[in-house]
């Protein structure tokens, strides 16, 4: 006898590999189940944590948005994601391997390689300081100059990187009101005592996170606690908040 337990304990496993299939990370991903089931993210935490299932109309938003056939994400039939494309490639290698002579592969130059500065857009969005700030229409206002060489450095691609600003002084003394950000996009995965900005219901905010046993703090450096306080997380309650991106530089005055 199957129990409800088990058919939703292997939905999950499921979709969590259409998660990984489309490079999307665990952290934050109820918002962005939420945002292709129009759902609540607390709904689409509990698809996450095994707590419920959803229903047909939702399975099916879930599986076109996630590129997988929906037959197997809601019981497990037929091919999951890649595994049909996966097929047609190895039987394409096959065939170039027969007909087509192996030659090597042209070096790539990295963007503005050469160049002395590279120039990141520089966007009229805030991420909080605080409890957090809504971004309903964000434009390029203008771009910062950074040398390319420090960016290499720090091992960064220009494509991924986005310049914002701070609101708030929960994050003082170490970033404080109308600071400028340097973000990385790609940096989508929590590390303990870095800083990153995150996406909630309240808007985006700017937070350290801390890892602290089975679960997460996401904590304000400022030490007036009654003020600004920390919030823990549970491992679960990750689904509800999406990771932007991590904080590599702040600018402000002294």
């Amino acid at each position: 006898m199957v129990h409800i337990e088990d058919l939703r304990a292997a939905f999950v496993a499921r979709l969590k590999k259409a998660l990984v299939a489309k490079d999307i990370p665990q952290w934050g991903a109820g918002v962005r189940l939420a945002k292709m089931a129009k759902v609540t993210p607390k709904a689409a935490s509990k698809w996450m944590n095994g707590e419920s299932i959803p229903g047909a109309a939702k399975m099916l938003a879930l599986a076109t948005a996630l590129d997988v056939n929906v037959e197997w994400l809601q019981h497990g039939a037929g091919p999951g994601p890649g595994e049909r494309v996966q097929e047609v490639i190895e039987s394409s290698k096959s065939k170039e391997a027969l007909s087509v002579p192996q030659v090597s592969q042209p070096c790539v130059l990295s963007d503005n390689d050469g160049e002395k500065y590279t120039f990141i857009d520089q966007y009229d969005a805030r991420a909080s300081a605080g409890t957090g700030c809504e971004n309903p229409h964000v434009v390029v206002r203008n771009t910062l100059a950074f040398k390319t060489e420090w960016l290499r450095a720090k091992g960064v691609k220009a494509k991924n990187l986005k310049v914002i600003y701070a609101h708030g002084e929960s994050m003082w003394p170490t970033i404080t009101d109308h600071d400028v950000l340097l973000m990385d996009k790609s940096r989508v995965e929590p590390v303990s005592g870095q800083i990153f900005v995150m996406g909630n219901l309240e808007g985006n905010i700017v937070k350290r996170l801390v890892r602290a046993g089975d679960g997460w703090i996401i904590s304000s450096d400022n030490p007036d606690k009654s003020k600004y306080p920390d919030k823990n997380l549970s491992d679960e309650e990750i689904n509800e908040h999406r990771i932007l991106g991590r904080v590599i530089w702040r600018g402000g005055d002294l």
